[in-house]
């Protein structure tokens, strides 16, 4: 990892645990302020521990990528879960064969950038 990419990268780190630190609920209650708070610990330390030995300059970069998109929806929308995406079930594809693989393939795809991970680390 190039020393600007790292030095970018415990920056992040550092932001997601002050936005924890401070984080306020939309309901107002403490229980759910607590519970927020500690889910974006978990999330973080979760998902840079998995992410720490990346080497590939491309990867990191989409890591980054990711994480400032997460960072910005959740203050955005006041919600530190990921939103949930809308993408039509694979309803009409046979479980096995070419057109499978390509509904998975397009389905992969339209992946929004701030859930990349967010299927392996669940």
């Amino acid at each position: 990892m190039t020393p600007v990419a790292r030095q970018e990268v415990l920056g992040l780190y550092r932001r997601i645990f002050r936005i924890a630190k401070k984080w306020q609920s939309a309901s107002g209650q403490m229980e759910d302020t607590i519970k927020e708070k500690q889910y974006i610990i978990n999330e973080a330390k979760t998902v840079f521990q998995k992410n720490k030995d990346l080497t590939d300059p491309e990867l990191i970069k989409q890591c980054i990528e990711e994480c400032k998109a997460r960072v910005e929806i959740g203050l955005h929308y006041h919600i530190p879960y990921p939103r949930p995406i809308h993408l039509p079930p694979l309803g009409l594809a046979p479980q096995r064969g070419r057109a499978f693989r390509n509904q998975e393939k397009l389905r992969k795809l339209s992946k929004p950038a701030y859930l990349r991970s967010y299927d392996e680390v669940s």
